[in-house]
């Protein structure tokens, strides 16, 4: 029997590609349903199963999808746990797929609700729980084997068992990722190479009392991102250009090396983007498990010690133009003369940076009466030794597999601009936080659940002041203390009314708080301290049939206080830019769907839409003398319709499924000109079961050959007419090509 989790839609406002998880054989009414999840619940942290559209990512193999609120996302994507912690204290340097894939090497991997993931995290947004394989009592075999007609190889082994007959146990496993992606590099096989093993002790108390865990885990990963060139066309199309396909050609600089000035030391270097320079190295130490006390608590803790040599390499494309030959550009590795298209590129090394991250999870829970109590505690310790954003700009041709060009305002190896935007800080943060959480049955019919969380938050450190200049390095700056501190609440309310056993009203209040981080002090412009709210404020209803499950909900939702450095150029002049810090508001609204349809046996039809709009609040700023105002324009980047459409139909050993969705238009700059249009995004599949130790899985990726690009258009933020844009050769992100991958499944 699959559970009727309708809790996990009371605040599901503008979620794209969370696995529906409603009755797909037995209706539950609401407060059923919340009992059973709170009979099965062990931890304060809600695991809500394996939501495997959550993990279906249309850019690459390399860790979840971003799950839509109506809110900018981060570049670290969504929040990612591992054993109820981070697995990264903040993305930024160490991206959370540097360190965590989706394994074997787990026991169970979920979607965390929004719900949980404020008051207990203190965060806004969804997050994926998962959660280590630990020791069993009986010996455990699984492996998985992965692949792509692109030549992608992932292996995945775990083993488990026991030690001895006073509950020992040991559990090992190592998972290998060589991913050629689905284009060819000009310097390596692999776009992304990454290792990760674990290994470790799990001990198992007499009479169930609890358990107690010990796991080491190290990883070795780089990753690289690529971007497609096209031509922009009037109704937002990213059509293709001659001698570059979207998705199969490689705009990574052929040599995969950039050269640096290290503001650290004033040396120039050279960064390999399958090198040093971009390889993050973890070792990460758990003490994880619980115990059943004698009053009926239940206590359970999780501690971490996390130690890294985080390194970023990126090239991000800025612009592309037209070079003739007397604009006297040359290819650097051969010297000859170069005539056509070139892009300007910006590079960002950030080499081995030390991070030491020290975290710890404690709560006790239990079920008195009609109340299941959780309070807790969470300490996190960040240091950051400092970290540095070495930059450098250059020219590449704009083809497959582009090279490298020496032009008039560059060095002899083709590098201009050196530091001129590099960054700086070093420090430590640290968080300390109690919470706690009730959820309580008043009712037959009436459910309340609520949380709240508060937290001290201190940030420590130093930072410069200096401006930029070519060639800037911290023997040129003077350095400024940082000493903040601030006093965080977060909170939740919600309830749900059954009107009759299987139709009632559900409604939820969110809020959460946060200041800054170490990261905002990062530039030569003191940052905005100032506290962003974020309260989110829903209401509903759910009903349940033998043949459907659905939840229809309207949220609001509001943040204050984002900034974001523009590089503006002058649209009566585009040969003149200026950098301008932009603070403002958001504020979206929206309505969400959810439906599980079961018309007959073995066949789900999982539907979800939103409509949304996300809008700027107090969005003014000033530019080569003229002001702007852009308030309620629509959020760059995010659709006002999402869809999705998953079908399966299972026939006894056989599952066939597909996932569609839809993204309608999105704006490509801040005051709307500009646009990418409508996309869709597809997978289909086929699970067969071979016996209970072997099962076998294809997946196509994009089988209808949609292609698409995202993102935003560089030098075009004050750009009211789009006509000029019309037939320009641009860049861009875009969703993965037609891909075929197969998988197979062996427990032993």
């Amino acid at each position: 029997m699959k559970l009727n989790y309708l809790k996990f839609f009371t605040l599901l406002p503008f979620v794209l590609g969370a696995k529906s998880i409603l009755a797909q054989e037995e209706n539950l009414s609401s407060k059923d349903s919340i009992q059973i999840q709170q009979e099965l619940k062990d931890s304060d942290l809600s695991e809500e199963g394996g939501d495997r559209n959550v993990m279906l990512n249309a850019a690459n193999n390399s860790g979840p999808r971003d799950v839509n609120i109506g809110l900018p996302a981060t570049v670290g994507g969504i929040t990612i746990l591992e054993n109820d912690l981070p697995v990264v204290y903040f993305y930024w340097p160490e991206l959370p797929n540097k360190t965590w894939r989706q394994s074997v090497g787990l026991k169970n991997t979920g979607l965390l609700k929004m719900e949980d993931l404020a008051t207990t995290m203190g965060d806004l947004g969804f997050a994926v729980n998962s959660y280590t394989q630990n020791g069993t009592k009986e010996f455990q075999g699984k492996l998985n084997l992965t692949g792509s007609h692109f030549g992608w190889f992932q292996g995945d082994v775990n083993v488990s068992g026991p030690i001895s007959d006073n509950g020992w146990t040991y559990s090992a496993g190592a998972f290998v990722n060589f991913d050629p992606s689905t284009y060819d590099l000009g310097f390596n096989n692999y776009v992304d190479q990454t290792k990760i093993f674990r290994v470790g002790l799990t001990k198992y108390f007499k009479e169930d009392k609890g358990e107690f865990n010990v796991y080491y885990k190290y990883a070795d990963s780089y990753v690289n991102t690529n971007y497609a060139v096209f031509e922009y066309g009037p109704n937002g199309e990213a059509n293709e250009i001659d001698g570059f396909e979207i998705g199969n050609d490689s705009y990574i600089v052929r040599d995969g090396r950039m050269r640096f000035r290290d503001i650290r030391d004033g040396e120039y270097y050279f960064g390999e983007l399958d090198g040093a320079a971009n390889t993050n190295t973890s070792h990460n130490l758990d003490i994880f498990g619980n115990y059943r006390l004698d009053n009926g608590w239940n206590f359970k803790y999780s501690t971490r010690l996390h130690l890294a040599k985080a390194s970023l390499l990126y090239g991000i494309p800025l612009s592309i133009f037209n070079a003739g030959a007397q604009d006297g550009y040359t290819i650097a590795s051969t010297g000859e003369e170069y005539t056509g298209r070139v892009g300007t590129q910006l590079g960002l090394n950030s080499p081995e940076i030390p991070t030491t991250t020290i975290m710890g999870r404690f709560s006790i829970n239990k079920q008195i009466e009609d109340h299941n109590v959780t309070l807790g505690i969470l300490e996190q310790y960040y240091n950051v030794d400092k970290y540095v954003s070495n930059r450098s700009l250059y020219f590449q041709t704009v083809e497959n597999q582009p090279q490298r060009l020496i032009g008039p305002n560059t060095d002899e190896y083709g590098f201009y601009g050196y530091n001129t935007s590099a960054e700086y800080f070093n420090g430590t943060e640290n968080k300390l936080a109690v919470y706690a959480n009730d959820t309580w049955k008043v009712s037959d019919k009436l459910n309340i659940k609520a949380g709240l969380m508060l937290r001290y938050h201190l940030i420590d450190g130093d930072f410069t002041r200096t401006p930029r200049s070519e060639g800037f390095t911290l023997a040129d700056a003077e350095l400024t203390a940082i000493d903040e501190s601030y006093f965080h609440v977060a909170g939740n309310l919600n309830a749900n009314y059954n009107i009759t056993k299987n139709f009632g009203v559900l409604g939820n209040f969110l809020y959460t708080e946060e200041n800054g981080r170490l990261e905002n002090f990062s530039t030569a412009i003191d940052p905005s301290v100032v506290k962003s709210r974020s309260p989110l404020a829903g209401l509903g209803v759910f009903w349940n049939t033998d043949y459907f499950s659905l939840v229809s909900q309207a949220t609001y939702l509001t943040k204050n206080n984002y900034l974001t450095r523009y590089n503006l150029v002058n649209p009566a002049d585009n040969t003149e830019s200026q950098q301008t810090s932009v603070f403002y508001n958001i504020q979206t609204l929206g309505w969400t769907t959810d439906m599980m349809i079961t018309p007959f046996k073995g066949f789900n039809l999982h539907y979800l839409i939103t409509i949304q709009d996300p809008v700027y609040k107090d969005f003014t700023f000033d530019a080569f003398g003229e002001s702007y105002d852009y308030s309620d324009k629509t959020v760059l980047e995010i659709s006002n319709v999402l869809m999705e459409i998953d079908p399966s139909y299972t026939y006894k050993d056989w599952r066939i499924w597909a996932s569609f969705r839809y993204f309608s238009k999105q704006y490509a700059n801040i005051n709307n000109a500009l646009f990418f249009a409508p996309r869709w995004e597809n997978f289909g599949g086929v699970n067969y079961k071979y016996n209970d130790h072997i099962n076998f899985g294809a997946t196509v990726v994009n089988f209808l050959n949609q292609t698409g690009a995202k993102g935003t258009i560089n030098g075009a933020e004050l750009i009211n007419d789009a006509s000029q844009f019309y037939g320009s050769t641009l860049s861009g992100s875009y969703i993965r090509p037609f891909t075929v991958q197969a998988s197979v499944n062996i427990n032993f």
